[in-house]
């Protein structure tokens, strides 16, 4: 557990960063489902916030904190620099991605290829947390290519150490830099917790969060002696609702569980405040999708968010509408 400001971080259970998913809209609906899970942005890449509409790329609601803003570069002055708008914007860590495989990652000298240049990681790390006061964590993968040697990790993780880092998210797979989308590289090579595992015994000092396959509450519970938290990324992006337990299963929060009509309620007052400032419906109810997973209407309630939401005007009678598939014989809040 680190505190950060007024806000302590506790990591045993986060969201991982995915790109096209976790953006402001999607972490304040993940907020709504847990009090407690450490929340990433999408990889923002330095010359975004640095040549760009940083503010855009910055934006989030109070709500969601505890937040990490994830970055993507592999200059330390420039990284250094991003990191301090970061913590200006009020984020509680700064996290750089050494993990990401896709050959357009690759084509910038950032993502998982960083994972061969151990000691610019390291000098990465340096410039950030001479930058800021808040946290600096790294995520990274158990190798890359060939270099998939336990002591190939060992060795990057004590340069990365020795540059101020003491928070790894280890996605527990190698990458195959060539050859493999990411999708593939998310699937293929074997997930293998044992490294993590055996990293937590080399490094008791270090705080290791696993990442990789983890698909409910149960089996986070299940890892958790062995590592200092679980971060979990496409079941919980497919499956939000699973969130719904983290607080009372490894929290120990007593609080009631929110139904799901109630978070659709709540989401729905985020969504109205955000189509009065000229947000597309589209942009929120796509996070919506995968709420009702499992039960009757689900496939219902999907194509009505997926054909409706994206029309021009679209607002909240979409969301009633597809309500009625799921619930179709009680009322919602917020709805007659």
């Amino acid at each position: 557990m680190q505190v950060t400001g007024k806000t302590t971080i506790d990591r045993r259970f986060s969201v991982a960063p995915m790109m096209d998913c976790t953006d402001r809209h999607d972490r304040y609906l993940m907020r709504l489902l847990s009090r407690n899970a450490l929340l990433y942005t999408e990889m923002v890449v330095t010359g975004a916030l640095l040549h760009g509409d940083a503010q855009r790329f910055l934006a989030h609601h109070p709500d969601e904190h505890p937040v990490a803003l994830q970055l993507g570069g592999y200059v330390p002055e420039e990284l250094a620099a991003s990191a301090r708008m970061g913590e200006k914007a009020g984020y509680n860590e700064i996290n750089l991605n050494v993990g990401c495989p896709s050959d357009r990652v690759q084509s910038g000298r950032f993502g998982a290829c960083l994972m061969a240049e151990s000691e610019l990681v390291a000098d990465c790390v340096r410039a950030m947390r001479e930058a800021v006061d808040i946290p600096v964590t790294v995520k990274c993968r158990t190798g890359i290519d060939d270099q998939d040697s336990f002591e190939f990790l060992v060795n990057f993780v004590t340069d990365v150490v020795n540059g101020g880092c003491d928070v790894f998210i280890v996605h527990a797979r190698k990458a195959w830099l060539s050859g493999l989308s990411p999708k593939q590289n998310r699937e293929i090579p074997p997930l293998d917790y044992s490294r993590v595992h055996r990293l937590k015994r080399e490094f008791p000092h270090i705080q290791f969060i696993l990442n990789g396959g983890i698909e409910t509450v149960e089996r986070v519970a299940e890892e958790l002696p062995a590592v200092d938290g679980v971060m979990v990324g496409r079941a919980a992006y497919s499956n939000p609702f699973m969130l719904s337990r983290v607080d009372s299963m490894l929290f120990g929060e007593t609080a009631p569980i929110a139904t799901r009509e109630e978070i659709v309620a709540k989401y729905c007052d985020y969504i109205a405040a955000e189509l009065e400032q000229g947000t597309y419906l589209k942009h929120m109810s796509r996070h919506l999708l995968g709420l009702y997973q499992g039960l009757p209407g689900a496939r219902a309630w999907r194509r009505t968010l997926s054909e409706l939401g994206p029309r021009h005007g679209a607002g909240l009678e979409v969301i009633e509408q597809a309500l009625q598939h799921v619930r179709p014989t009680a009322a919602v809040a917020g709805f007659a």
